[in-house]
């Protein structure tokens, strides 16, 4: 698997089936996510798990969504185990949540101003609520759930004034992948958001809506089969097909019978 020194990603990439996965640990993107707050550089975030890189290798487009974030950390444990494997970086797992902890608490020791759109109805409201209660000098910009369904265009208008007048340091989304990562690229050019970072489930854990996996099982990268076992009907096609899909695909690279190249 070849690496590329992206000129957005401002860091080593490596191409996994053609995804351009960002060579950090939580750490290393908080430190850069945190740069970018501080220079006013605009950029979106991508946390990549197995189920997104197989949307990606279906969907040029969204590799290409991918390929142009700022960032596109390893968020599942095979995404980071076979990226540090196969490029020597020392590649740790981002995992979404997690980096929403982190970036939470650089926030409220750093005056970052955060901004929550997504989830059913009241989850970012509950989201936002649980960050103020654990960071209590957290300033919370504001937040937004949309209707579930396609925006009129004078509702989308709507929504981006409405973020554009909290003026947010962090835009988090979570509208489910790969909608969340189509509407960050479309959107980004919009939005005066320094950083816009789409975490998906994360909303759901921190809001309490759904268990998170025991740390056990997600450092066993065993979290996939907690997930399915919570949410069968909803995620059973996610990690029964996709991630045979996933192993089959990944082996194609790696032993050179199949080359997958980094669209921008």
């Amino acid at each position: 698997m070849k690496t590329s020194n992206h000129p957005q990603a401002r860091i080593n990439r490596v191409n996994l089936l053609g995804v351009g996965i960002s060579a950090v640990n939580l750490k290393s993107a908080s430190e850069i996510i945190s740069h970018w707050i501080e220079a006013n550089q605009r950029e979106y975030v991508v946390v990549c798990p197995v189920y997104s890189i197989m949307k990606a290798v279906e969907e040029p487009e969204l590799r290409r969504i991918y390929n142009g974030a700022g960032m596109v950390t390893p968020d599942g444990m095979p995404v980071a185990m076979i990226t540090r494997w196969s490029s020597g970086y020392q590649i740790e797992r981002v995992y979404g949540p997690d980096l929403m902890l982190e970036m939470h608490t650089l926030s409220a020791r750093e005056g970052y101003t955060n901004y929550y759109l997504g989830g059913a109805e009241g989850i970012a409201q509950r989201v936002a609520e649980t960050f103020k209660q654990k960071f209590p000098t957290l300033k919370t910009a504001g937040t937004y759930t949309p209707a579930f369904r396609d925006l009129t265009p004078e509702e989308e208008q709507t929504l981006i004034d409405h973020i554009n007048a909290a003026n947010p340091d962090i835009l988090w989304i979570a509208l489910g992948s790969p909608k969340q990562d189509y509407w960050m690229a479309r959107y980004r050019p919009q939005l005066n958001a320094r950083v816009i970072i789409a975490v998906g489930a994360a909303f759901d854990f921190y809001s309490g809506r759904i268990r998170q996996a025991p740390r056990w099982m997600q450092r066993s990268a065993l979290e996939w089969l907690f997930r399915l076992l919570t949410e069968p009907k909803r995620l059973w096609r996610r990690y029964v097909i996709y991630n045979p899909l996933f192993i089959f695909h990944t082996l194609l690279q790696i032993l050179g019978l199949k080359k997958y190249e980094l669209i921008d």
